[in-house]
């Protein structure tokens, strides 16, 4: 174990992976969250400024924040209102030695405008809950898996507002969601002067369908120029990371090998 690590009392259930391409640590744990495939690409997807304010609401255990700080000198400040999540999330910011440029926010995100100023945040990450709650399905809802995966303690709508209060003007908004919501999600970036701009369906394979989709919004952009971009697709015929993902992943100079 690193003299880093060693500095970060980690809980029993808790390990530190690491971001390859950025070469960072993170702290997780299958108990309550580990981030997956979806935040990898999230994190790539827009264009990162070189400075300025980056938010990254629903964080998680912080791991858009982190990879994307690899690319800026920006201020990045993550909200997460789970406090078991917003902790790793700063403990792992610790272990990278990125508290002068990244912070840790535990609350609701409809409080957000307390700590942000409004028209103030260049660029907006959000890896929402995908579903929507329903007591049907036996779900707890005060477990932290439920919560990260379920619309709890937010809906898509109560993030767009957020996401337009506080960006700049011509502020960006990144999104990853689920695809049979593709229609809900255009529409209600519309409601709130969010106009997508780039638009991305990823594939697990060849001739599946589509199980994740990104999205680039711009505050206040004109409703014309749209992007769809060519289908990402996961992995090859032989079951290994396209070129594109492991581009994604590890960088050019890996993809190159």
């Amino acid at each position: 174990m690193s003299e880093a690590v060693e500095k970060v009392e980690l809980n029993s259930d808790e390990r530190v992976d690491y971001l390859v391409r950025e070469n960072l640590k993170i702290i997780q744990s299958r108990e309550v969250f580990s981030f997956g495939i979806d935040a990898v690409l999230l994190a790539r997807f827009p264009k990162i400024p070189r400075r300025g304010l980056i938010l990254d609401l629903c964080a998680g255990n912080g791991a858009v924040g982190l990879m994307a700080s690899a690319d800026t000198s920006a201020e990045i400040v993550e909200i997460e209102i789970q406090s078991r999540l917003a902790d790793m999330t700063a403990r792992s910011i610790a272990l990278n030695s990125l508290q002068s440029r990244i912070g840790v926010v535990c609350d609701d995100l409809k409080n957000a405008a307390a700590y942000v100023a409004a028209s103030t945040v260049d660029l907006i990450f959000c890896n929402p809950p995908y579903f929507k709650y329903s007591t049907n399905k036996g779900l707890n809802e005060k477990d932290a898996l439920t919560i990260a995966r379920h619309e709890v303690a937010t809906d898509f709508e109560s993030i767009c507002q957020v996401a337009q209060k506080l960006l700049k003007p011509a502020g960006h908004f990144a999104l990853v969601h689920r695809p049979e919501r593709f229609i809900e999600l255009i529409d209600t970036l519309r409601k709130y002067d969010l106009m997508p701009k780039r638009i991305q369906f990823v594939y697990p394979k060849v001739g599946a369908k589509a199980n994740l989709i990104l999205i680039d919004a711009v505050k206040g952009g004109r409703l014309s120029g749209e992007k769809i971009l060519p289908p990402l697709i996961v992995r090859d015929v032989n079951g290994d990371y396209s070129s594109e993902i492991n581009e994604i992943y590890y960088g050019k100079e890996k993809n190159s090998d």
